[in-house]
C-alpha cells in the first residue's frame, strides 16, 4: 500500500471536514512511521485515530512521540529557583497527567496506548525550551507520514494529539507530499530533518528530557490486557458506546434508588400524586428541576408495588436522549433494552422478543424488563408487534411527551398501557389544540406543576439576568418580510368548519420561509461580535443559530467564501477565527461520540469556551455548566424558549446566575419609526408583537426587569401596540 493512493488535499479544516478520517486514517493504514511532535499529548487521541495505528502496526510501523510536559507557574518558578530539581519537577508534572480512567471507554484507550508502547512500536519523548533565563513549552505542532516505498507527507497547523483537538476545536493544518513537486517536496524534507534534529537532541534550543520511568509507568498503570494489533475487526474501543458506565447492579436488575440519592420534596410530591392517580399522570417540570430522576422514582415506586412484574417502555424523541436515560437508568439499578436504529447494543431485537417471551412465562428473575427506545424505534411495525405480545402490566413513559400530540405518533396511545406518565415542561401544543387534549386525555391530570418561577424561588434554578438585544431588519430583508406576509394572507389561509383561519400548505411553506428570513437577519452577526467582545476570554458560553443560510457577510478576517452559508458556519467561523475563541459546534452532524466529548471538554472550561448549537441542545440535553447564553434565533413557539431558557439556568458549581443576551428582531430601527407611516408599520406589527411576548415573558422572572420592562414598554409605545402583548395571538403564524 502506498501514500500516492490517498488524495491529500493542501488543506484541512475540522469545520469543513473530518479530519480523522479524511487525514489520518487513510493515510496512517498505509504507512510504516509516523513522527509527530506535538504540544500536549492525550491518549484519547488513540480512539479516534485506531483504525489507522491498528493499519500501521499490522505494516510493521513504528510510531515516533515528542511532547512536552504542563509546567504550572510555580513549577517553572522553582526551578528557576532551584536548576537541581528542574527533572524532579518536570518528570512530577508529568506524572501527575497519567490520570485514572473514569470509563471504561478510557481504560480500553489507555490500554492501547500502553500496549503500543510495551510492544515497542511507540516511543515518546519529553522536550523542554530552556537557556539560561527562560524555560518554556516546546509547542511545535508537525507530523511526517512514511509509507513503505519512502513516499512521505509532511503536515503541520494547530491541532495537538488530543481528541479535543481532533474533535472540538476549530483546527486547521496544511499538508505537504513527496510526491507532488519539487517544492511541496522540499517542505517535506524540511519538516522530516526539524524532526530528526529533536528526536536526536541536536536541535541547539530543544532538550530532550531522558525519562525512561515515563513508559514504565504508563505500562504498570494502564496496560491491562493484550491487544491483538493484526486483527482486522478489533473490539478495543473506537466505537465504544459513550454510555456504558460502571454501576454495581443487582443481580435481578430490579429497580432501586441509588444508595445515598434522595429526591427533593417536590419530587417525592409529583411520585405521591402519581400513585393516588393510580399511576397515570403528568408531570409538568421545568427544564433543569429533574424530571428524568422523578421519572425513574416513580418506576421504583410502581415496580416494588407490583412486586417487579413490570414491563417498562421508555420513549423520547432522540438517540442522543435515550443515551442520557441509559446512564440514568443504571443508576437505578436496571438494565435497559436499548432500542434505535444505530445501536451499538448487540441484538437488542433479539434480546426485546426474549423479555417479552419470558415475563408472558412469568419466569422468576424474568418479571421485568425495560425498554428505552426513540420515538421512530418505538413506531416501528417491529417494536409495535412485540409490544402488543405483552399480556401483563406495563408502564408507558414518554419523555418530552408533548411531541406524541402529532398524527403519527398519538394513535400509538393504546389502552394496553395500564400505566402512564408523562415527562414535559411544556405539554401543550401551540395552534393545535386538538394534539393538546388527546395527551391530556391519555395521559390524565398533572401530578405536580413545578415552574420557572418557583424553581427559582426555591433554589432548584440559578437566578439570571436578561438583556434584549435589538437587532433591525436591512431594507432588503423587511421588503422580503412584508412580501410574504402579504402572499400569506392572500393564498396561504383556509377557514375550517368553525370559521377560524388555519394555514394551508402553501402558507405554512411560506410562514416557514418567513421565519427563516427572520433567523437569519443579516445584522445579527455584526451585533453578536459586539455583544460578545466582553467575554471572548470566558469560558462555558453558548450560542443558539437559527437552521438557515445567510449571504456572505464582510467581516474583515472571515474566511468562508461561499456566497450562501449556514448561520452556524459563519458564527463560528467569527467567533473561532476573527475572535480566536476555542469553539465547538454541537449539531447533529456531530456523532453521539464526538458530542459527548465535548460536551466533556466544555464542562472542564479550559480548552473550550463555546458551544454553537442549532436545535440539537432544545430538548432534554443536560450541559449544566452553561453560565452566558446569545439566543440568535428564537421562535414564539413557548415550548422552544421555555427550554432554551431552561437549558441556561441549571445548577452548578460557581455559577451564581446566568446571563441571557436575547437578540430580539425588529423591522426598523427605532429611530426611523417616527418618519414611517401607519401603512408602512402596519404589514410587520405581527412580527414586533411576537418578538416582545416573548420579551416580556424572559423578562419578568430576570433579576434586571426593572430595566429591561423600560426598554421592551418603549418599544410597544413607539409602535403603537396598545392590547397586553401576552394575550396576543397570531393565528396564521406557522413555526419551525
Amino acid at each position: 500500500m502506498s501514500l500516492i493512493e490517498v488524495e491529500v488535499q493542501p488543506e484541512y479544516r475540522s469545520l469543513v471536514g473530518n479530519i480523522v478520517k479524511d487525514f489520518y486514517n487513510p493515510l496512517l493504514s498505509r504507512a510504516v512511521m509516523y513522527k509527530r511532535s506535538v504540544g500536549f499529548f492525550s491518549s484519547s487521541a488513540l480512539s479516534e485515530i485506531s483504525k489507522g495505528i491498528f493499519g500501521l502496526v499490522r505494516n510493521g510501523g513504528h510510531i515516533q512521540l515528542v511532547a512536552s510536559p504542563y509546567l504550572s507557574e510555580s513549577d517553572i518558578q522553582s526551578i528557576k529557583m532551584g536548576y537541581e530539581d528542574r527533572d524532579r519537577i518536570i518528570k512530577e508534572a508529568i506524572l501527575k497527567e497519567l490520570k485514572e480512567p473514569e470509563t471504561v471507554f478510557e481504560g480500553q484507550r489507555l490500554n492501547i496506548l500502553a500496549n503500543l508502547i510495551s510492544s515497542g512500536v511507540m516511543d515518546i519523548k519529553i522536550a523542554l525550551i530552556e537557556d539560561k533565563n527562560n524555560l518554556g513549552m516546546y509547542h511545535e505542532k508537525m507530523g511526517i507520514i512514511v509509507d513503505s516505498d519512502g513516499n512521505r507527507v509532511a503536515f503541520s497547523g494547530s491541532m495537538n494529539e488530543s481528541s479535543t483537538a481532533l474533535l472540538v476545536n476549530y483546527e486547521t493544518i496544511d499538508a505537504f507530499c513527496s510526491w507532488n513537486g519539487a517544492n511541496e517536496e522540499k517542505r517535506v524534507i524540511i519538516k522530516e530533518q526539524a524532526f530528526e534534529s529533536i528526536w536526536n537532541n541536536e536541535d541547539p534550543n530543544v532538550s530532550i528530557i531522558d525519562f525512561p520511568e515515563l513508559t514504565d509507568e504508563i505500562i504498570n498503570r494502564y496496560k491491562k490486557s493484550d491487544v491483538d494489533f493484526k486483527k482486522e475487526d478489533n473490539d478495543y474501543g473506537y466505537d465504544f458506546p459513550d454510555f456504558n458506565i460502571e454501576v454495581e447492579l443487582d443481580t435481578n436488575h430490579y429497580p432501586r434508588v441509588p444508595d445515598g440519592f434522595s429526591f427533593h420534596d417536590y419530587q417525592i410530591e409529583a411520585i405521591d400524586n402519581w400513585e393516588k392517580n393510580d399511576y397515570v399522570g403528568i408531570f409538568d417540570m421545568a427544564t433543569g428541576t429533574g424530571k428524568t430522576y422523578t421519572g425513574l422514582g416513580a418506576v421504583v415506586r410502581l415496580s416494588e408495588t407490583l412486586n417487579y412484574n413490570l414491563a417498562v417502555i421508555i420513549v423520547c424523541p432522540f438517540q442522543y436522549l435515550v443515551e442520557q436515560w441509559v446512564e440514568d437508568i443504571r443508576l437505578f439499578n436496571m438494565e435497559p433494552i436499548i432500542g434505535y436504529s444505530s445501536s451499538t447494543q448487540k441484538d437488542w431485537k433479539k434480546s426485546l422478543e426474549n423479555a417479552v417471551f419470558d415475563q408472558k412465562l412469568n419466569l422468576k428473575g424474568k418479571e421485568f424488563f425495560c425498554l428505552v427506545c426513540t420515538n421512530a424505534t418505538f413506531s416501528s411495525s417491529f417494536v409495535q408487534t412485540q409490544l402488543a405480545r405483552i399480556k401483563g402490566d406495563c408502564l408507558l413513559l414518554v419523555d418530552e411527551a408533548h411531541n406524541f400530540g402529532s398524527l403519527n405518533l398519538r394513535k400509538l396511545l393504546d389502552e394496553k398501557y395500564n400505566y402512564r406518565l408523562a415527562l414535559s415542561a411544556t405539554l401543550e401544543r401551540i395552534y393545535d389544540e386538538e394534539g393538546t387534549k388527546m395527551l391530556i386525555d391519555y395521559f390524565g391530570t398533572k401530578c405536580i406543576e413545578y415552574d420557572l418561577k418557583r424553581a427559582i424561588e426555591e433554589k432548584k434554578l440559578t437566578r439570571y439576568k436578561y438583556y434584549p438585544v435589538l437587532v433591525e431588519l436591512t431594507s432588503d430583508e423587511l421588503k422580503k418580510y412584508v412580501v410574504l406576509t402579504r402572499q400569506i394572507v392572500r393564498s396561504g389561509l383556509s377557514v375550517d368548519r368553525s370559521g377560524k383561519r388555519k394555514l394551508n400548505d402553501t402558507g405554512k411553506m411560506l410562514c416557514l420561509k418567513r421565519a427563516r428570513g427572520v433567523a437569519a437577519a443579516e445584522n445579527k452577526v455584526y451585533e453578536l461580535e459586539k455583544a460578545i467582545k466582553p467575554y471572548i476570554n470566558d469560558n462555558h458560553i453558548l450560542v443558539y443559530c437559527g437552521s438557515a443560510t445567510m449571504s456572505n457577510i464582510d467581516s474583515g478576517n472571515m474566511n468562508i467564501e461561499d456566497e450562501d452559508v449556514r448561520q452556524i458556519d459563519m458564527i463560528t467561523d467569527l467567533l473561532g477565527n476573527k475572535l480566536n475563541m476555542k469553539v465547538s459546534q454541537y449539531t447533529s452532524r456531530e456523532s453521539m461520540s464526538e458530542r459527548k466529548v465535548i460536551k466533556d471538554v466544555f464542562a472542564e472550561g479550559e480548552e473550550l469556551q463555546a458551544l454553537i448549537a442549532i436545535k440539537c441542545l432544545d430538548e432534554g440535553v443536560n450541559i449544566p455548566s452553561i453560565k452566558t447564553a446569545f439566543i440568535l434565533a428564537s421562535t414564539s413557539n413557548p415550548k422552544e424558549y421555555i427550554q432554551r431558557r431552561g437549558r441556561v439556568l441549571r445548577l452548578y458549581e460557581g455559577k451564581d446566575f446566568a446571563e441571557i443576551y436575547d437578540f430580539i428582531t425588529l423591522p426598523q430601527k427605532l429611530n426611523d419609526i417616527f418618519s414611517a407611516t401607519q401603512e408602512e408599520i402596519e404589514p410587520s406589527l405581527g412580527l414586533v408583537r411576537k418578538e416582545l411576548k416573548r420579551a416580556f415573558e424572559f423578562a419578568d422572572l430576570a433579576d434586571n426587569n426593572i430595566e429591561v420592562n423600560e426598554i421592551l414598554n418603549e418599544i410597544k409605545e413607539l409602535y403603537g401596540i396598545d392590547e397586553a402583548i401576552d394575550q396576543f395571538k397570531e393565528e396564521f403564524d406557522y413555526y419551525e
